[in-house]
């Protein structure tokens, strides 16, 4: 165990090259998964400066918290990405890689002690950045066109439990209220997502608030998820 703040929280540190200056405050934490197994292998790349990847966190599935870049540093894990009218996430966000084989190497549910050591790590990042539930997102979330990560299988509803991340709305009751895809696109926009590519931000939303149909198509339910997304933001019963 580390010595600190941190010193049950963070199990061992693995210094990775791969980092630079930030230009913007934290106000984002993004999860993705490695899609490469063993762990090792991962954080071998991470630490490659050829690669010109890293994160500030891997997390193993037995639960060891793994720290790769200093949290002031702008780690290099979210590629082209956009969020919320941030074209560099990277400066704005601190990167968590969950150890897994994604869906290139069999695609499965993450481990509870997993979870359980990201919970407390993620609990103290939100609270000393301030960072709003609605900033706790996936890769998927920021780069909809090139990744799924962590996919339809990550707990989301385990973080929200702890106020950690935003919860899948219940209340659907105002149904489509878009009257044109035009229109639900605009929201989907506003709401955060890069629409360049329509179907890609589409099956993003989906895997994030509706894992178990994604289609890439508008239909109904999304637009009604959305639409009371956008309602308790705008309303001030989330942020």
């Amino acid at each position: 165990m580390l010595g600190g703040d941190d010193a049950e929280l963070v199990h061992r540190e693995v210094p990775s090259p791969n980092h630079g200056e930030r230009t913007l405050p934290i106000s984002m934490v993004v999860i993705h998964y490695t899609e490469m197994k063993p762990v090792e292998a991962a954080l071998e790349r991470m630490c490659d400066p050829a690669a010109s990847v890293s994160a500030h966190y891997c997390i193993t599935e037995e639960g060891e918290v793994i720290r790769l870049v200093p949290e002031a540093r702008r780690a290099w894990h979210a590629g082209a990405s956009y969020w919320r009218g941030i074209p560099d996430v990277n400066s704005a966000s601190i990167g968590i890689e969950l150890d897994h084989p994604g869906h290139a190497l069999g695609y499965r549910g993450f481990a509870d002690s997993q979870i359980d050591a990201l919970i407390p790590l993620l609990s103290r990042i939100v609270k000393q950045y301030d960072i709003p539930r609605a900033n706790v997102v996936g890769h998927s979330c920021v780069a909809p066109m090139r990744k799924v990560d962590p996919g339809e299988l990550f707990p989301w509803d385990r973080l929200a439990q702890h106020k950690l991340c935003l919860p899948r709305p219940q209340s659907l009751a105002a149904g489509n209220p878009f009257h044109n895809e035009g229109s639900f696109f605009l929201a989907l926009e506003r709401f955060g997502y890069d629409i360049t590519d329509q179907t890609k931000a589409v099956e993003a939303f989906e895997r994030r608030w509706r894992p178990e149909h994604i289609t890439g198509i508008p239909d109904g339910e999304i637009a009604a998820i959305l639409w009371q997304l956008l309602l308790d933001r705008d309303q001030g019963r989330t942020r």
